[in-house]
């Protein structure tokens, strides 16, 4: 071998080696709480939770949930009782990062890219939704765009409108709106005020919330959610569940919800029909 062969060789190498090191470098992170993938979907972080193999025909779509907000510690560890029954029971869990989108457009772009990956994938046309504090806005505005897409929606102290939390001002810049457009516009892109469409079209719901929530207030939040689908005519699909005494918080008994929990994954797995 020449010298000159063994430089063009060592610069063969280490060409592979840094090409290497960029794509670990460019590939999405996550940390997840259960075994799963982290991909990228529409240029953003995304991540599957595996399920368990469920039963029935091979044929068959398999039941999910789509789960916001989606942030670099979302889900975290407080969920993971709750993620581990969805797993165990054949129902797997999604969710696309979108950054503090608060139920924005860009949100529910972003949420319509990965259920196109996730239906390409065998999963079902039809998830359930879980919406966390602010994650209730995504959950929400997906469901108001997409009713006949949704097959319930779940709830931990959600938010469904944007001038309780995080209040017009933050959630302007997602909207790409100033503060007094956004304002002039609730009745069209706050979710809270088209939660009748979703009523209409039969969605049920099931929330957990502590009545004394002062980041996230019951009464302009879930509970006007169930006022408006009692408006509507449809309250029976509305299961909401006052934890007393309870705020924002870690408690346990929020993650734990064995009612929601069964509430999800019977939906997913109608979703899944």
């Amino acid at each position: 071998m020449t010298i000159k062969d063994l430089i063009v060789r060592c610069a063969v190498a280490i060409a592979c080696i840094a090409a290497t090191v960029f794509c670990h470098a460019t590939e999405p992170q996550k940390n997840l709480v259960l075994p799963g993938e982290v991909f990228t979907v529409a240029g953003r972080t995304a991540f599957i939770l595996t399920a368990a193999d469920a039963a029935g025909p091979p044929s068959a779509a398999k039941p999910w949930i789509l789960y916001s907000p989606t942030l670099p510690a979302y889900p975290d560890a407080a969920e993971k009782w709750m993620h581990e029954q969805f797993t165990k029971a054949g129902v797997a869990v999604a969710g696309v990062d979108t950054g503090e989108s608060y139920g924005s457009p860009a949100w529910i772009k972003a949420a319509e890219a990965l259920h196109a990956e996730m239906v390409r994938r065998g999963y079902a046309k039809k998830p359930a939704l879980l919406g966390r504090s602010r994650g209730g806005l995504g959950a929400s505005s997906w469901a108001i765009a997409h009713p006949e897409l949704t097959a319930g929606i779940g709830g931990i102290y959600p938010v469904y409108d944007w001038r309780t939390y995080p209040g017009v001002d933050k959630a302007a810049a997602a909207y790409g709106l100033s503060p007094d457009d956004l304002r002039a516009r609730a009745g069209e892109l706050c979710p809270i005020e088209r939660i009748e469409l979703i009523a209409k079209a039969g969605v049920p719901v099931c929330i957990i919330h502590g009545d004394v929530d002062t980041l996230v207030p019951l009464g302009p939040n879930s509970a006007e959610l169930k006022k408006r689908y009692e408006a509507a005519g449809k309250g029976d699909l509305v299961t909401l569940i006052v934890a007393e005494g309870q705020g924002h918080s870690f408690w346990e008994g929020f993650f734990r919800c064995q009612e929601l929990v069964d509430f999800l994954i019977a939906r997913a797995r109608a979703g899944a029909e």
